[in-house]
């Protein structure tokens, strides 16, 4: 048996338990019935302690992680570490606000970001804004995962488009049928592999004389290269553009609906606060990742078609055993399939809550809404296939940024909403509806550039606006966010100077501390993990 032929039997074995795992999940501690947004939409809201970490981990740190970052460092150097302390410095932010939003989500029954919008603000038009962004945010991230399965495709020697639709394929059946449970279960497993892959990237650097070696040849190779962005250190006009990713890329990731739904999952506040303080440790794994794209590149791997995302699946192929490569490509596949069921559930929660009950059919029933949400989820994952066919930038991780940019719009009344309800409805739909503006404009104005710094692509080229010919950047998202705030800030002032009635907050002070022995908060009649299946506890009024 040849090296290529392990190589995809080990693959092929391990995908194929992980799709029966995905199926299974149904199964997993199975409720009444799992045909309302309560169950298949956010798992009851009674995950525990490790079924959490481990669904936090699996939808926050996915193919994104293992692929686009490596991707990244491996093409343009220092930059692409922005991801860890953006990760390190989101973790304050979550732990802060995760608490009050578990709260307030659990005792008014909100499933989504925009729910709690149009509450706390009265505002139901708000809340199908805020609905609409996140679904249009999230889908160019479930791209970034799509593409990194396509990657481990075409590293097998599958090409072509259809490997991305059997992608969507894997993605939507598993997600169809078992709702939260699939990923929650799937990231247990996703995160055994992860270890392994871990363990055998520190190994194979420790056999191949460290990092010593690694860091001189990309230093000579980066040296070498007429760009001017790449570097194992960042240059001056690069630091700006460094540092407002971190600060954007920190306050969106809180807004997206996926990390929300992981959150008002879990079954108490101690569950939540526990897990994101600990988040840090996926940390070393993102850094890690980041470094192996250095050391792909300082030992030769050469992209298939110079598409940067092979780079991680091609190191493994090169360099390790072909068992062990069969392991890294099942881990790859997992990280990507993970995260793009979490995020397509919540967008597809979005659309159900704040747009179809609202708007479309007010007498809905929960099994009508656990319905609708299991359509709109195929549709999220169909239009991030649109993303990847219509957005061509340099790196996939520009489109996770793309993403961002389009998602900070809603911080006011999302992040910031859940420590203050004094904006103005009316100035925040003005604010977002100016940042939205604002940051699609900036986008348009951004070119691709080729390494020799020739213009490849006019528009939506990436992230980073640059200022004039400075050679600084600036990352889209926070300019677009100022403008969105100036608005939302001044028409707030203005609209309260001239008594404009705003919208009747319906939460409460006491909502956002809310836990689980406040008799306003609904409890599962079974934990998924802590109380035995049957186990009974009382239900408060909604």
């Amino acid at each position: 048996m040849s090296g290529r032929d392990v190589e995809i039997g080990v693959f092929a074995v391990l995908m194929g338990a992980m799709m029966l795992l995905g199926f299974g999940a149904a199964r997993w501690r199975r409720p009444h019935s799992i045909h309302s947004l309560e169950e298949w939409g956010v798992g009851g809201r009674a995950f525990g302690n490790w079924t959490t970490w481990f669904l936090l981990g699996g939808s926050m740190y996915t193919a994104y992680t293992f692929v686009a970052v490596p991707a990244l460092t491996y093409g343009a150097g220092a930059v692409g570490f922005f991801a860890v302390p953006f990760a390190i410095a989101t973790t304050p932010v979550a732990f802060v606000l995760s608490a009050r939003a578990w709260s307030v989500s659990h005792r008014h029954g909100f499933v989504t970001p925009g729910e709690f919008a149009g509450a706390r603000f009265g505002s139901p038009g708000l809340a199908a804004l805020v609905a609409i962004t996140g679904i249009v945010a999230t889908m160019p991230y479930v791209a970034v995962q799509l593409l990194a399965l396509q990657a481990v495709f075409k590293v097998l020697g599958v090409s072509g488009e259809w490997p991305l639709l059997v992608a969507v394929g894997l993605v939507s059946v598993s997600t169809f049928r078992s709702g939260l449970r699939a990923p929650a279960l799937l990231s247990i497993a996703k995160d055994v592999l992860l270890v392994w892959v871990v363990v055998s990237g520190v190994l194979i650097v420790a056999m191949s004389g460290g990092w010593g070696p690694t860091f001189q040849r990309m230093a000579d190779r980066f040296a070498a290269t007429p760009s001017p962005a790449d570097g194992l250190l960042l240059g001056g006009p690069a630091q700006v553009g460094y540092l407002t990713m971190i600060i954007g890329s920190a306050l969106s990731m809180f807004a997206y609906p996926h990390a929300v739904v992981a959150m008002i999952a879990a079954k108490d506040r101690a569950t939540v606060q526990r897990n994101t303080a600990a988040l840090p440790v996926y940390c070393l794994a993102l850094g890690l990742m980041g470094m192996l794209g250095y050391f792909a590149a300082a030992h030769g791997v050469v992209p298939i078609g110079g598409d940067l995302n092979t780079v991680t699946p091609l190191m493994f192929r090169d360099l390790f055993p072909s068992w062990s490569a069969g392991i890294a490509y099942a881990t790859l596949g997992v990280a990507a399939l993970i995260p793009a069921a979490v995020m397509s559930i919540a967008a597809a929660n979005a659309f159900t809550r704040s747009i179809y009950k609202q708007y479309l059919k007010p007498s809905a029933s929960p099994s009508d809404e656990a319905w609708v949400s299991r359509w709109a989820s195929l549709a999220v994952k169909f239009g991030a296939v649109a993303c990847i066919l219509l957005l061509d930038p340099a790196y996939s991780a520009e489109l996770q940024l793309i993403g961002g940019v389009i998602i900070l719009q809603t911080a006011p009344a999302v992040v910031f909403g859940l420590t203050t309800g004094w904006f103005h409805r009316r100035a925040l739909v003005a604010g977002l509806l100016a940042g939205l503006a604002a940051g699609v404009a900036l986008l348009w104005d951004i070119p691709q550039l080729s390494p020799t710094g020739q213009v490849v692509k006019a528009h939506f080229g990436g992230s980073s606006w640059p200022l004039g010919d400075s050679g600084i950047t600036v990352y889209a998202g926070i300019l677009a966010l100022l403008v969105n705030i100036l608005v939302t800030v001044g028409g707030t002032v203005l609209l309260r100077l001239a008594n404009v009635p705003g919208g009747r907050d319906r939460t409460q002070p006491e909502d956002y501390q809310a836990d689980v022995d406040d008799p306003m908060v609904k409890r599962l009649d079974a934990l998924l993990d802590g109380l035995p299946q049957g186990a009974h506890t009382a239900r408060g009024p909604r």
